[in-house]
């Protein structure tokens, strides 16, 4: 059997329903910034192994709106590590069941920071890029992080 349990990444699929529904009728977008925090908290936690807190959220963009009975998707991945912090970039896809389509709605990037028991920051397993796609979002994370300084 594979190992479908890859530390650095997580897919995690959930049926959108009647009561994650704004007035307009399609999925809300708190309940939606909620689910990508739960899938950013348990990619972290499943990179390192202990709890984690979000300390910042980049750039979550809402592409388009996702429809009541809709299948989403979420594609995290720790992109980039540093002493205790690491973030985690999250895609989103919205399939509809019924036509057999999909279509990307969110992305955004969480950074988390490892706590121990006590909520002190803990040292985290340094992530190393090993593959193009890997170097490419460390990267950009880099350059992320950057930014944020740069405020």
């Amino acid at each position: 059997m594979e190992n479908i349990f890859d530390r650095k990444s997580l897919t995690m699929t959930i049926l959108m329903t009647p009561e994650l529904s704004n007035f307009s009728g399609v999925v809300h977008g708190g309940h939606l910034m909620r689910m990508l925090d739960q899938v950013a908290y348990a990619c972290a936690t499943r990179y390192c192994g202990v709890d984690v807190v979000t300390v910042y959220v980049d750039d979550i963009s809402f592409k388009q709106p996702i429809p009541i009975g809709n299948l989403v998707t979420f594609l995290a991945r720790v992109n980039y590590t540093g002493k205790s912090s690491m973030e985690v970039g999250i895609k989103v896809i919205a399939e509809d069941i019924k036509n057999r389509t999909a279509t990307h709605t969110n992305s955004c990037y969480f950074t988390m920071v490892a706590l121990d028991p006590d909520g002190i920051p803990l040292e985290i397993d340094k992530l190393t890029p090993e593959t193009e796609d890997e170097i490419r979002r460390y990267e950009a994370a880099l350059e992320r992080k950057k930014t944020r300084k740069a405020k």
